[in-house]
Order: structure tokens, then sequence, then C-alpha cells
């Protein structure tokens, strides 16, 4: 249930409030919008329904979540989130283009490819030191060591880091070192993984997986939310059908149905989503046109001798032609790059 509090309630009633819901043996979760706060109340419903709140100083009415993802949804919070990252945010006016190699290679080639894509426009630095590969004897990452050189590449050029997270055992080295913790698509439902990252003050974006519907990807974000991490990017990065031309079928309606349905942020990878390079430039615009807050977008110097998914990585002078194009996608808009 969701308790709408008055437009002057006081702090100290709002204080009143959330010592009743914790009496009654539900976990409280704060939403203070513009004009009111807003205080959900999660686990057993059935004390509230005995429970006058209605009657307490400063609650204006009490509601219940019908849908089962209930503090991502817009019926907790009417207003979208814009997520604060260092001197960035996800889910504002400018869209959040984050670019770079999909795994971390060396420091050198690091620094190259975030010199160019800070040129361009982009503000995060996407890299993988940990790599889930579908072969055991692929590439899978440098660990630490690429992690120190993404920090590297952050103190010269003041991007913000995203990199992913595979191992609960790894989350304090992950939290360390990066801005955003990526969920990706294989550990959407790692419901242990999802408890993890929800106890850390760090953003998580969370990549919906290949054969998730979007109920599963809300449902996903409510256990990271309800573990008291209120920072959730959604991330659509295509899903397997019949289809075989592309590696993904990138599900763009995904992005004004998720707007729709959550008050969080959602930003698109049409890298994963088509797997061919000369097909991001226009999904990418696609994504902006259909409302998305921001990119993914994998960058490499030299694709032919990537070490990872070099076919989907656009080359530096590419990308920066991309984002000139979509500044003025997003200008129609009333958005920026």
């Amino acid at each position: 249930m969701i308790i709408v509090c008055k437009p002057n309630a006081t702090k100290a009633e709002i204080e009143q409030v959330i010592e009743r819901i914790e009496s009654l043996g539900l976990k409280p979760h704060v939403s203070e919008g513009v004009e009111r706060t807003i205080i959900g109340a999660i686990g057993d419903e059935a004390p509230l329904r005995v429970q006058p709140l209605e009657l307490m100083t400063g609650v204006d009415k009490v509601l219940p979540i019908m849908k089962p993802y209930k503090l991502v949804s817009r019926d907790f919070k009417k207003e979208n989130t814009v997520i604060g990252v260092g001197g960035a945010e996800i889910g504002g006016k400018r869209l959040a283009v984050m670019a770079g190699p999909c795994a971390v290679e060396n420091q050198a080639s690091l620094l190259r490819i975030a010199r160019e894509v800070k040129e361009a426009g982009a503000a995060f630095l996407r890299g993988g030191a940990f790599k889930p590969r579908t072969s055991p004897y692929s590439f899978q990452g440098l660990g630490k060591e690429g992690l120190e050189f993404m920090r590297e590449a952050k103190k010269e050029t003041g991007l913000q880091l995203v990199t992913e997270l595979m191992d609960p055992r790894e989350l304090d080295l992950v939290v360390e070192y990066t801005d955003v913790i990526q969920i990706g698509a294989r550990n959407m439902q790692n419901f242990k993984l999802l408890q993890e990252v929800g106890s850390v003050g760090k953003p998580v974006l969370l990549k919906r997986g290949m054969a998730a519907n979007i109920k599963d990807l809300l449902l996903s974000a409510e256990y990271v939310v309800s573990g008291g991490n209120s920072e959730v990017i959604f991330c659509e990065r295509g899903i397997r059908t019949f289809e075989t031309y592309t590696r993904n079928t990138l599900d763009l309606a995904a992005v004004p149905i998720i707007k729709k349905e959550s008050h969080l942020p959602v930003i698109v990878d049409p890298s994963h989503g088509v797997g061919l390079w000369d097909l991001v430039p226009p999904m990418a615009m696609a994504a902006v046109a259909a409302g998305a807050d921001g990119l993914m977008i994998e960058v490499h110097t030299s694709p032919e001798e990537a070490f990872s998914d070099g076919a989907q990585s656009l080359k530096p002078g590419r990308f920066a032609s991309m984002m000139k194009d979509l500044e003025k996608i997003a200008a129609v808009l009333g958005r920026s790059i």
C-alpha cells in the first residue's frame, strides 16, 4: 500500500506514520515529491487493512498498489526519477551516453577510447573488467587490473564509470572503483545478486534478460529497490526471437511501455540489440525518438582486433558522427546530448 501525506504534513507527522508502519512489521519506503510525500508500506498488508491510518494527522489517503512491482511503479511515484552520478545525470533533459569498449583490454587503448568518446559528448565510460562469456575459453576480463585502468581513465577525462558486477563476492571491489554498477542480461534474475546491490549506495544499471518479458524486468528492479537502493536504471538490449539476421531483436516498444509503468529512467543498448556496427546508429536514433533517457554504445579504435564484440563496435569517428545526428533528434524532443 501507499500512504499519501497531505501537502502541509510536517516532518514530525510523517515520522509518526513511518513509526506506525514499522510497528506493524512492514518496511517503509519514503518518496518525497514536489508537492507531497508518499510512503510505501512493503510486506504483509493485512495489518494495514484494520489500522485506520487515514485518521492519522498528516495522512491524506491510503491506496493499494495492485501491481506486483510496487516501489518501481508509477502508482508509487508519479514524477520521473532523475539519478545524479557525479556531475552527470540519468533521466533528465540531457541524454546519458555511456560509451567504451566491451572489454577493458589494456590501459593505453582504454585511455585513447575514453578521450575520443569524451570529446564526442559522452558522459560515461563503459567497460567490462569481468566478462561473462558463453565459452569458458574466451577472454574473461582483466579483473581488478581492468578496474584500475578505468580509474586512471576517469582521472584524466572526468567520465563516470560503468562496469558489470557478476559475483556478490566482488561487490566491494566493484563498488570501490565504479560509479554505476551494471547487472548484465545473464544475471537479471540472479535474485541474490540483486539483493546485494540493493544494499549499496551506487546506481544500478539493470539489463533486460534475453528471454525476459517487461514484467520480469520490472520485478527484478523491485528486488533492488525493496532492498533500499532506489537508484535503478533499466536497459533494453534486445531479446531472443526467431530472427537470425541480427544478434538480438531490439524491442524499442519496451521504452515507452516501461516509462508508462515505472518512474525509473530507461536507456537502450543498440550495440547488443543488433550486433552489427552499421545498424547501431539508426537504432540509437530510433531509441532516442522512442523516449530513451540514454544510450550504451560500444566503441573501439580497432574493432577487428577487439577481444570481445568487435563486430558491433563503432570506431571513434563513426561514434562522433552519430552523436551529431543524435543532437538533432534530441533537440526536436526538447532534450540535449
